[in-house]
C-alpha cells in the first residue's frame, strides 16, 4: 500500500500552488508558504533555490499531471471524438485541478507559464486541422483557429470563477460541430 503522507517538499509544492492561486503569486512569501508547510524558509530555498524555480516547478508537474491523466483523451481515433474530448477538456481539466488552472490564468502573462501552456497545446492544433478536414469543414485552418480561441477563453474563465456554466458551454459547441 502506498504512503499517503506528502514529502516536505510536496507540502511545500502544495501550499505554494494554494497561496500562489488564491493570493497571486507577486504577494505571496515564500515566509508565508513556509509557515503554512510547516517548513523551514530555508528548506524551500533547499529544494528550490528561488520562488521563481518553486513556480517553474509547480507549472510543470501540473501539465505532467495533466499529460498523464488525459494521454487517452488526446489520442486521435476519429475526427469526431477528438473535437469531443477537445471541446470538453477545459471543464475536465478545471474541475479535477481548479488551483492549478487558477493560477495558470493568473499568471496567463507569465513568460514561463505561457511558454508551457503553448508547449502543452502545440500537438493539438494539427490534429485539429486534420479532424476539420476529414469532416468536410471548408477552411479547417480557420475553424481551428476558432476552437482553441474558445477552448482558451473557456478555461480561463472557469478558472476564474466567471462562468459556472462551462460544460453547457461544450454542450453547445458539441451541438455546433454536429458531434452528437
Amino acid at each position: 500500500m502506498k504512503d499517503t503522507t506528502l514529502s516536505r517538499k510536496e507540502k511545500i509544492m502544495k501550499v505554494a500552488l494554494s497561496l500562489f492561486a488564491t493570493k497571486g503569486y507577486v504577494d505571496t512569501s515564500t515566509k508565508e508558504i513556509s509557515v503554512e508547510a510547516g517548513v523551514s524558509e530555508a528548506l524551500i530555498f533547499k529544494h528550490f533555490g528561488n520562488k521563481d524555480s518553486l513556480l517553474a516547478h509547480i507549472i510543470k508537474a501540473g501539465y505532467r499531471r495533466v499529460l498523464s491523466h488525459h494521454r487517452g483523451m488526446m489520442t486521435y481515433r476519429n475526427p469526431k471524438e477528438f473535437l469531443q474530448n477537445m471541446i470538453f477538456l477545459p471543464s475536465k481539466l478545471v474541475a479535477e485541478e481548479p488551483l492549478f488552472w487558477k493560477l495558470q490564468e493568473r499568471l496567463s502573462h507569465n513568460t514561463f507559464s505561457k511558454q508551457q501552456h503553448e508547449q502543452f497545446m502545440k500537438p493539438v492544433q494539427p490534429v485539429l486541422v486534420k479532424a476539420f478536414t476529414e469532416l468536410g469543414y471548408r477552411d479547417p485552418e480557420l475553424e481551428t483557429q476558432l476552437l482553441l480561441l474558445l477552448i482558451d477563453m473557456l478555461w480561463k474563465r472557469e478558472a476564474s470563477g466567471d462562468i459556472n456554466n462551462g460544460v453547457v458551454l461544450s454542450q453547445l459547441l458539441e451541438k455546433k460541430y454536429e458531434l452528437l
